[in-house]
């Protein structure tokens, strides 16, 4: 005759509680696991992901000279230059301002990092052109990098004195160009510095006092005050200036204000033209002695080729 033994209620309830506490502890570091896995993904995604550094300056000019940044696709930059006589000629010409010295000039973003240039300036009565290309973004992430780099090629042609005045003087002899090459980086989102080796050729000059080929080292940056509001300022050091040179090294200090679709700059600079064969090369003003030329630029951006929402 067969026996059944009953197992206890109390044994049978230990064990159910020590499957139940198993299958928990299975769950939930399968859970923990689960979450460590999404957590790596997203580190990984993370990782893969490169910002680009923005708006390392407010436009497209530093002071006079060119910053590293460029016009998006699509966007058109008008810009308005104005510069007034030097400071200290005097009473008689109210410091300067009788006179008056501009470049109108228009910037097309035919990419986000390629743009083209053509402008106008009263001085020489000089038309100019130039290629502006970012070579390289200043970026965090999956790609790191350091500095934006743009690069910058300029033509100009002088169309005084009238041909039909001096016949001696070929259109050859009216070309200039300059190959410059802008290293900026923005340390913070209100400092930011940028390097400008450039190169200027001149088809023409005077050579007892004057180079065809004059190098310099630029070195500018800006600090931001406010949302609104940013101090700039930039140096040009000539590295091979004519041992008789009448000119100068070129300095300039600036006052950035943005508003809305415009940025406002009032500047103070040694130099009276607004391209940088005239601010390298042409510099006829000691700022030492007081050959300070008041002024301002004004930029507007268009964007003929987006539709507005």
């Amino acid at each position: 005759m067969m026996t059944f033994t009953q197992t206890p209620p109390l044994r049978l309830a230990v064990s159910f509680r020590c499957y139940f506490l198993l299958t928990s502890l299975l769950i939930f570091a399968h859970r923990v696991a689960a979450q460590d896995d999404l957590m790596n993904e997203l580190e990984e995604s993370e990782k893969k992901e490169t910002i680009y550094t923005g708006q390392t300056f407010k436009g497209s000019r530093l002071v006079n000279g060119q910053s590293v940044e460029t016009r998006g696709k699509g966007e058109l930059e008008l810009i308005i230059s104005h510069r007034f006589g030097a400071l200290n000629s005097g009473a008689y010409e109210f410091w300067g301002l009788d006179q008056a010295s501009m470049r109108i000039g228009l910037e097309y973003g035919i990419t986000d990092r390629l743009g083209l240039s053509i402008g106008r300036s009263t001085n020489d009565k000089t038309i100019d052109s130039y290629v502006k290309y970012k070579l390289a973004r200043q970026s965090t992430g999956y790609k790191n990098f350091p500095f934006t780099i743009t690069a910058v090629g300029s033509g100009y042609y002088k169309t005084s004195p009238k041909a039909s005045d001096n016949p001696d003087v070929k259109s050859v002899d009216r070309l200039a160009y300059a190959a410059e090459l802008l290293i900026a980086r923005k340390f913070s989102p209100r400092v930011s510095v940028q390097l400008m080796p450039i190169i200027v050729h001149r088809n023409s000059v005077s050579e007892s006092t004057e180079n065809h080929d004059d190098i310099a080292l630029g070195l500018g940056g800006r600090y931001k005050i406010t949302r609104s509001i940013t101090l700039t300022g930039e140096y040009f050091y000539r590295l091979n200036p004519h041992e008789a040179t009448p000119y100068y090294n070129g300095i300039g200090f600036g006052v950035d204000i943005e508003t809305g679709g415009h940025v406002f700059q009032l500047i103070f600079s040694n130099s009276l033209g607004m391209i940088d064969r005239s601010i390298v090369a042409e510099t006829d003003n000691n700022a030492a002695d007081g050959g300070i030329h008041f002024g301002f630029n004004i930029t507007r951006a268009f964007y003929p080729g987006r539709k507005k929402h």
